[in-house]
């Protein structure tokens, strides 16, 4: 998720779980939230793996070895190694205490990137597998502020229990997303079946900032069909679009098999599990259909372009697309307060 709420859940586990201690000035709360909140952000710090020359090599790193559950240990001990002689020992913890506080909030963070959409290496190097239960989205306020308000309040009260009541409302919060995740699925297997689709895969990822509406991608033997559902409050379906599954062979027949842009394809198709298309706009552009602003569109929030008059050795184009946020959030959000129920 994004770095404040990271660091937010960071915090409010070693403010919930420090007993108070006299010898720290009255001021454990705010020390430990501190501590985890630095914890809790740190495993982000992989984005810094990057190349020049490659640019799907962050791809590659992104929520792998910083975000294994094996690494928290370790992830732990290079915080404190770094914020230990600057406020542990001043605030007359030991080394090891230093420790587990960052420990502490580095161990909520892959758990809650996994609860979203993009898929976290929780067992690397065991397995490689990324997973994403997609009941949160990477960016949801409603989540963030009474975890921020109540990890503030506990840090200026010195009170553990409020830091409690925000990891509380966390755990409550994803449960409602659990729920709204699988009443969005029934009804996009509803929707599947009213075609006469018998889907080989679902993927349902929760809309920018909500889990109310949802987008619904599922694959055919030949095509993504992408719509958009409402769950919970005023179920309905918004009927979006399909696109062909990416055949490199036939929507690039001038590629070479053994070049670098043929190599990166298939890299960014591993990255996108197999959910690649053609941008219907761009026909040198692939895409990962399971993510777009507006969920039953495809508007890509990334994509890589390829260039047909690249050398062997050439690279394809990573790019991001924000360009009409604006635009896009206002279909998003007549969605959000479309109350009406129904198809």
């Amino acid at each position: 998720m994004d770095p404040i709420t990271q660091g937010a859940l960071g915090a409010a586990l070693p403010q919930s779980t420090w007993a108070k201690r006299s010898g720290l000035r009255n001021s454990h709360a705010a020390l430990a939230g501190f501590l985890g909140m630095i914890g809790g952000m740190a495993a982000d710090l992989d984005i810094l793996i990057y190349s020049d020359t490659d640019p799907l090599l962050f791809l590659t790193y992104h929520r792998q070895f910083t975000h294994s559950l094996f690494f928290i240990p370790f992830g732990g001990l290079i915080v404190a190694l770094f914020v230990h002689w600057i406020l542990g020992r001043r605030w007359q913890l030991s080394f090891w205490q230093t420790v587990l506080l960052c420990s502490l909030g580095y161990a909520t963070h892959a758990l809650l990137d996994a609860a979203t959409s993009f898929g976290t290496m929780l067992f690397w190097p065991l397995i490689e597998t990324r997973y994403s239960w997609s009941i949160i989205s990477i960016v949801d306020p409603l989540f963030t502020l009474p975890l921020v308000l109540s990890v503030a309040l506990a840090a200026v009260r010195n009170e553990p229990r409020l830091a409690r009541i925000g990891l509380v409302w966390a755990l409550v919060y994803l449960g409602a997303g659990w729920f709204q995740h699988q009443g969005a699925r029934e009804i996009a297997a509803n929707l599947a079946a009213s075609r006469g689709h018998a889907p080989l895969r679902f993927e349902i990822k929760p809309s920018f900032g909500n889990i109310l509406v949802w987008r619904s991608v599922y694959e055919t033997e030949d095509k993504f069909f992408i719509d958009a559902v409402r769950a919970g409050i005023g179920p309905k379906v918004y009927k979006g679009t399909s696109v062909s599954k990416l055949n490199p062979a036939r929507d690039f027949p001038w590629l070479k098999p053994n070049s670098q842009q043929a190599r990166d394809i298939d890299r960014f198709d591993h990255f996108s599990d197999g959910f690649s298309a053609v941008d219907p706009v761009n026909p040198n552009r692939i895409v990962d259909v399971r993510y777009s602003f507006v969920p039953n569109e495809i508007n890509a929030l990334f994509s890589i372009e390829l260039a047909s008059d690249a050398g062997l050795t050439k690279h394809v184009r990573y790019e991001t697309h924000r360009e009409r946020a604006r635009e896009q959030f206002g279909r998003l959000w007549q969605m959000l307060i479309d109350w009406t129920a129904g198809k």
